[in-house]
Parts: structure tokens; sequence; C-alpha cells
């Protein structure tokens, strides 16, 4: 059966969950005798139906969350969510637990930086990776550069119903080149090897490097737009991100850091639709390490956090540097100037992607994704648009129509939390059980 079959099937089962709606799992007088009974359905396949009962459902979409429902899950996606499970689905009782989907970054780093030590194999490196993002609740990942060829082959495997990792979107090396015809080259190739993706950087490390000269940047959009491919691009100054969205930027994939945002540069991206990915813990990572910082006991943090990496960055020598550094000064300066601008951006009704630029030195994938929630809701956003951002926002973003929200049809990727993260955006921090294509993700 083919995927396009299989889904056919799953909405014609749908269709007959929905006409049963109103009386299926009920008894009494409540119950018509005219209404089909959930037990008369007959499975889409031979996979049974698996139904998540006992929780607050929140789907994703803007709609209100759902009491008393249950999630019911096919072959790695949803079928529907109803009123009551099917007679004959396995039944997980959730008791009084939120699902929520899972998250997305739309800007984050896989490299295999973060697996075991132990690990050698580049493609088993890289999948570690993507299961340390889905330990905390993040089920796909576009990793926008560093990612090894291998990552490819993870990547295009991941159309499965047995997967238990994080999705990868990629975008190949970084785009870079002293002329148009070298960095239009490297553009090329990327698109060659299937990029889902090209980035570029307009940016000069607080002055201390040059800029991509705008010839070249012109020449690579150009390049990435005769293929069809979107362009996401890191910048830092307002001139800069006002100027791309005018040439044609897919994706502006760092916050605005230098001064306030125009009117000018929200009409700009309000008309384009493009979408601004705030990456407000790269800035932390820049200065945070001048100390022992506090999430080091954190035991949402300790529960799997790479070791090595902890007493890399708690060297005295390394805490010396960053201490000492004009950079990390003038990028905690910066991180103010984001939370001011997306702020603004939020209120304005502009597209914010979750994104954190995770997964280089001192950025700990997945536990930085949740630091990235509290830092957005001091910038002023509410719990309902951080979560927003961080699923359908994040999805409609970065061109992933499958997962994103809990709808039929859609990959049962979803996390169950301990508490309400619509009150409070730190409920999503209780992170108790994480699922990919309807498999439960290894939390250890």
């Amino acid at each position: 059966m083919t995927l396009a079959d299989s889904i056919m099937y799953r909405l014609i089962a749908l269709a007959l969950i929905t006409a049963c709606l109103t009386g299926c799992g009920r008894s009494g007088s409540d119950q018509s005798s005219a209404q089909q009974p959930a037990n008369a359905m007959t499975p889409a396949s031979e996979a049974a139906y698996v139904a998540y009962t006992g929780a607050t459902i929140w789907d994703g979409t803007g709609s209100p969350a759902q009491n008393g429902k249950s999630l019911v899950v096919q072959d790695g996606r949803i079928v529907a969510i109803l009123d009551a499970p099917p007679a004959n689905a396995e039944v997980i009782d959730l008791e009084g637990r939120w699902i929520v989907p899972g998250f997305i970054n739309a800007h984050g780093h896989v490299s295999g930086r973060w697996a075991d030590d132990s690990v050698t194999d580049s493609a088993a490196r890289v999948r570690a990776d993507l299961a340390l993002y889905a330990r905390y609740g993040v089920t796909s990942v576009v990793s926008l550069g560093g990612a090894p060829a291998e990552a490819f082959t993870v990547r295009d495997a991941q159309e499965s119903t047995a997967l238990a990792h994080a999705r990868v979107r990629l975008a190949g090396p970084v785009v870079v080149g002293d002329t148009p015809a070298a960095a239009a080259s490297l553009a090329q190739e990327n698109i060659r090897r299937g990029v889902d993706w090209i980035k570029i950087r307009v940016d000069d490390n607080l002055g201390s490097g040059e800029k991509m000269p705008w010839e070249i940047v012109h020449e690579v959009i150009n390049v990435a737009r005769e293929a069809g491919i979107p362009v996401a691009t890191h910048i830092f100054y307002l001139e800069d991100a006002q100027r791309l969205l005018e040439i044609g930027t897919g994706l502006i994939a760092h916050s605005v850091r230098d001064q306030t945002v125009t009117q000018d540069f929200i009409d700009a991206l309000l008309d384009t639709g493009v979408c601004y990915v705030p990456t407000l813990t790269r800035e932390v990572s820049t200065f945070v390490y001048a100390s022992r910082p506090a999430f080091f006991d954190d035991s949402f943090f300790l529960e799997v956090a790479k070791q090595s990496e902890i007493d890399r960055v708690s060297q005295p020598e390394f805490m010396t540097r960053v201490a000492a550094s004009p950079a990390a000064a003038g990028y905690r300066i910066a991180l103010q100037q984001a939370k001011v601008n997306l702020k603004i951006l939020a209120a304005a009704g502009v597209p914010v992607a979750f994104g954190t630029d995770t997964g280089p030195g001192g950025r700990f994938l997945g536990y930085f994704e949740h630091m990235e929630f509290d830092l957005m809701a001091e910038s002023g956003m509410t719990a309902e648009q951080i979560l927003l951002s961080a699923t359908s926002v994040a999805a409609d973003c970065m061109g992933l129509n499958d997962v994103g929200t809990l709808e039929a049809g859609k990959w049962a990727d979803f996390v169950v939390l301990g508490e309400n993260p619509l009150a409070d955006i730190r409920g999503a921090h209780a992170v108790q059980r994480v699922y990919v294509a309807g498999n439960a993700v290894a939390r250890n």
C-alpha cells in the first residue's frame, strides 16, 4: 500500500468515526440507536488503533484545549481526536496529563557532536543528536549548516512508522565564497545533494569580520530561487535584514540585535510572509560560561547532559576567556535588544518561528530549547503564542506539512506533559513522555 492509499483509508476511517462522535462511548439516553458505536469500526489497515485517553489535548491549531478526549493513532499517524476511544483500540490512560504537538526547532544544528564519545559511526552520531532533541520533546529540527553527509541518509530514512528520534531537514554547508561564481557553485553543489534549505550569513561578528558582499548575496538567492529552494539568512543588523527581505530571503534566521525594529521592517515581514526566528539562547551561550551557570544544578538538565561538554565549559581557563571577551559583553547587550524586538514583532502579528541555534559547543541540545521558551516569555510572549511558535507556526514557516498539529493524517509526533503549559510556559518543562510516529522515545 502506498502512503497516499494509506492516508486515503485513514480519512475514510475518520469519516466513519466522525459520523458517530455524538454517540461513541456514551450510555443511557445520551446514545441514539441510530448512531453507530465506535466498536463497529473496521481498522483501515492491519495495524491496531492506539488511543491516548485521560489527557487534556491542545492540538496546535489555535483552538481551545480539549478535555476528556482521546487521541487516536494508527500506523504512526493521527486518525482523530474523539470523545471516546474505539472499542478495538489499545488504550493508554494518561491520567490527567497534557498532550501537545511535538516541538519544532526551526534553527538548530545536527552534527553528531552530542553523541556519546564511544559512538564512532557518523550516521549513528547524527541519530544520537536527534534522539537527544526528542528526549526533550523536540520532534523536528531544521539543521541550518554543519551536518555531515551521512545526515542526508538519516533524513531520507525518516518517513517510517518505526522512527523514534527527531525528524531533520537539512541546509548542507553554509554557502560562502570570495566571488559570486564561487558562492553560486557551492549553492549548486548543495542543491545537487538534495538540501531543503540554503543557508547564508550576512554578519560581521560585532565588527570582527567582513559581511558577505551584496553581489554574492544576490547571486546565491537567485541560484536558490531558480531551484525552488528557500534561503535562510543569519543576520544581526536591522538594515541588513530589511535589505534581505527586499532581495528575497526566505527566513530571518536570528533576531535583529543592533536597534529597535521599525514599522517599515514590520510591514515588510507581514507583506512578504517571511518568518522571524529569535534564537535568544544563541546569545546566552556567548556569555553564560563566564561563571558556573545556575542551570548546571537543574535536574532537568543533568538527566542527560553530556558530561564532557559540561567539563569543557567549566574549565577555569575557558571561563576566564569568556569573562574577558568583548564579544561576550556585546552579545549580552544584544540579547536585551533581541527581547525588546521579539515583543514588538509578536504583538504586531509577525510569524515568529521557534528556533534556538543549538548544536555548537555550549548550546546543549534539548535543554536550551526549554530555556528559549522561558526567554520568549520574558520577552512578553504569552504561553499560547510560544507554543504556537514551536508547533504549527514553525511547521508552516519551514514547509513541514505533516507535523506541527494533531490533525488527521499527520505524523503522531507529540509530547505528554505533567503540567499545563498554557497556564505557564514552564509547564512545557514537565516532559513525561515523547512520541515520534506513535513510538515512545527513550528518555534515559
